[in-house]
């Protein structure tokens, strides 16, 4: 008699919160906080709405920053550095959780967000990992007809490929993924995006009012 018990769903894959850019634009020290993670936003920092967000939906949750130890420390998760030097922009802190990742599921995903979206939506795991089973590429979130290069779910198999671009220089993320022939999950950007990010104190001021509509 053929076996007929439900197969156990997979875990749901770790997130890395990007956190590791300098954000010049907002002047987060202007604002009270040493980095734009840490801004507040309705009494709290920017980056626990976006961990309220995803918890729900994650496995393993991981910061990417390149602060002073200690910086992240309240949040109590693990905080992965760059591993490649100067700065060089989002891929960066992709590369750092991929390579990471590797070194226990090779063979696994890694979902990354940065942390100024504090609107994610609930859904967002389970649609970026239903088309990565679909198509075993690279997806990213878009909205509006606007893709989110960093709101992404990597095959931890492409860290090779990562690397390679980012040590010749080549530091853009929508070509990276053009390369990888990487797919999209749209959502409805309107009226409220839920893929809205802070990147400058007028956005701060939306993102409270939002907030605010909601409560």
């Amino acid at each position: 008699m053929a076996n007929t018990r439900p197969s156990t769903p997979a875990p749901p894959p770790p997130v890395l919160i990007l956190a590791g850019g300098l954000g010049r634009r907002i002047d987060a020290p202007a604002l009270g906080a040493p980095e734009k993670p840490l801004v507040p936003l309705a009494g709290r920092p920017l980056i626990a709405h976006v961990i309220d967000r995803i918890r729900p939906q994650a496995g393993q949750i991981l910061i990417n920053a390149n602060a002073p130890a200690g910086t992240y420390e309240g949040f109590a998760l693990p905080v992965l550095p760059d591993t490649v030097a100067g700065h060089p922009g989002p891929l960066a802190g992709v590369l750092a959780g991929l390579e990471h990742l590797a070194r226990s599921e090779p063979a696994s995903s890694l979902v990354t967000v940065p942390a100024d979206t504090p609107f994610l939506p609930d859904d967002l795991i389970a649609r970026l990992t239903q088309r990565h089973l679909e198509t075993g590429t690279v997806v990213c979130a878009a909205s509006g007809g606007q893709r989110h290069p960093v709101i992404a779910l990597w095959p931890v198999t492409v860290r090779a490929a990562l690397r390679q671009s980012l040590e010749a220089g080549r530091l853009k993320v929508g070509l990276f993924l053009d390369g990888l022939n990487a797919v999209t999950v749209a959502w409805e950007g309107h009226p409220d995006d839920p893929f809205f990010n802070v990147n400058t104190p007028e956005d701060l001021a939306i993102a409270e009012k939002r907030l605010a509509a909601r409560r």
